[in-house]
């Protein structure tokens, strides 16, 4: 079905008609300067498409919340963990229901991780959910940036790999990006070169203009047009729009932003005691606590995990009725149980699988303390190390084998999200048992997604670590060639009983 929605008029007063099909095959860049108009374009795109698409908006500044009151955008909060916003990406799409995720109040480096985990929270959806989204990332360079900046290398890989997967794979799986950037020269150049429709605004720097009229497919002498543009105009290209080059001057929208733009209000009369009324101090100030209006510098997340690993000092008089729970002295076999204690009551949560190493790792040294482990504290490899092992489910008279420690050594081959699937994967195939299905391997990598499962299972036997094959029967067997050693046949398709909420996926 063709449906061109009203985006404003050309030279002429003709409508400029967008066609909505055919965008979500092609995708859009939209590019402008601060004040050139985009948010004001990108309000008049969703407005006049939410009857026909479903619509998820990732929106840095919360400028996109007001269209939940006319339209109906479910609004999602991003100071959510990454588990939970996947969640939620995933439903979204499960359940077709248009949203804003807000990422107001947030430092840059937790925008990117909260965008990148609900962006990839829509791009694991299974199949059977791919229906058509439009993806709207309004400051699309924040989340795409073209080099490295302020924020964590680990975060920018993050979010540059979900927007890559929304502009290069999305659109296979129903997704349409759409993104708006202030400069083209901060945007990632594979993320930019996916879109095949542009809309371009007014721009000053020489090194903007240029890459504006290349994408065009204009002079570069024409460059110069993009500086005298007003503000809501902008030249169009791409099959959704024209064929050719078209200045189109963008339509009037229903809603409006919380933020508005500065605009010159006068100054008051001044009164006769000006001097007066300014250095004159209130006698209440006196009695108002002092206020500190510049906030501390955030600390580093590492000075936080090593103060809350130190073992709290023994009081040298403990109050009336508390005892010392943790003496100075503490050997190493009590020690040993009280760490294996705590990891089995984190691990024992049916959601922990779906944390992160680093949240349930925060979990473990509080609780470490709280249990009155002295010593050092654990450090967080070995952490990972115990984790991967404790998610296999061996058993000691496995884990006492030759083969169970040659399955150790080669778990060091592969990243440490990937050991707790390896080792699972090497225990069955040492106990003979059947093949975990695809939800078991899933969860030991903690995500719900079946397909992912099975990409890991392809990257393991990728590095000569595992060969998998079927039965006549259909069922997955997998064979480790340096333990001798190979699993049941299983049904990859089973459905198990987790105990959480998504056992079911």
């Amino acid at each position: 079905m063709k449906v061109g929605i009203d985006m404003g008029t050309v030279s002429g007063g003709e409508p400029a008609k967008l066609d909505i099909e055919e965008l979500l095959a092609t995708r859009l860049l939209v590019q402008g300067n601060s004040g050139s108009g985009k948010s004001h374009l990108l309000r008049r795109l969703l407005e006049q498409s939410a009857q026909w698409v479903q619509q998820v908006i990732i929106d840095p500044e919360g400028d996109f919340v007001t269209l939940s009151d006319r339209y109906g955008h479910v609004v999602v909060d991003g100071e959510r963990t990454e588990a939970e916003l996947a969640g939620i990406a995933n439903r979204i799409r499960q359940h077709r229901v248009s949203c804003v995720l807000t990422l107001e109040g947030l430092d840059i480096e937790q925008q990117m991780r909260a965008a990148a985990a609900f962006l990839n929270g829509m791009f694991d959806a299974e199949r059977e959910y791919w229906f058509p989204v439009l993806v709207v990332v309004d400051e699309a360079q924040m989340f795409a940036p073209s080099v490295g900046g302020d924020v964590s290398e680990d975060a920018r890989k993050m979010s540059l790999g979900a927007m890559t997967n929304l502009m290069c794979r999305g659109r296979k799986r129903g997704l349409a990006g759409v993104i708006a950037t202030q400069r083209l020269a901060k945007l990632a150049k594979n993320v930019a070169a996916e879109a095949s429709n542009f809309l371009m605004g007014r721009t000053f720097l020489d090194i903007d203009m240029a890459r504006a009229a290349d994408l065009l497919g204009m002079d570069r002498r024409q460059a110069e047009m993009f500086r005298d543009l007003k503000r809501g105009n902008f030249v169009a290209l791409g099959p959704a729009l024209s064929r050719r080059p078209l200045p189109i001057v963008i339509g009037t929208v229903e809603t409006s932003a919380r933020s508005s733009s500065p605009m010159l209000m006068p100054l008051p009369d001044a009164p006769q005691d000006v001097e007066d009324l300014i250095f004159t101090p209130d006698p209440e100030e006196f009695t108002r606590p002092i206020v500190r209006r510049a906030p501390p510098a955030p600390r580093p997340t590492t000075d936080i995990l090593s103060e809350l690993s130190r073992s709290t000092p023994v009081a040298s008089q403990p109050a009336a009725g508390e005892s010392r729970a943790s003496g100075p002295e503490m050997s190493a076999e009590e020690r040993e149980e009280r760490l294996a204690a705590v990891l089995a009551e984190i691990l024992g949560d049916p959601q922990a699988a779906y944390r992160t190493d680093s949240v349930l790792y925060q979990e473990f040294l509080v609780r470490a303390r709280m249990r009155r482990v002295t010593g050092p504290p654990m450090a967080m490899g070995e952490f990972r190390r115990r984790v991967a092992i404790a998610r296999s489910g061996v058993d000691e008279e496995t884990a006492a084998g030759e083969g169970w420690q040659t399955a150790l050594s080669l778990s060091a081959r592969v990243s440490d999200d990937l050991q707790g699937v390896f080792l699972l994967m090497a225990k069955a195939a040492l106990r003979g048992e059947t093949c975990p299905s695809d939800q078991r391997i899933a969860k030991a990598y903690g995500t719900h997604s079946a397909r992912r499962a099975r990409r890991l299972l392809g990257y393991f036997e990728e590095q000569s670590l595992i060969i998998v094959h079927t039965d006549f029967a259909g069922k997955r067997i997998v064979a480790f060639p340096d333990l001798q050693a190979e699993t049941a046949p299983g049904d990859p398709n089973a459905v198990e009983d987790d105990g959480s909420q998504h056992a079911a996926e």
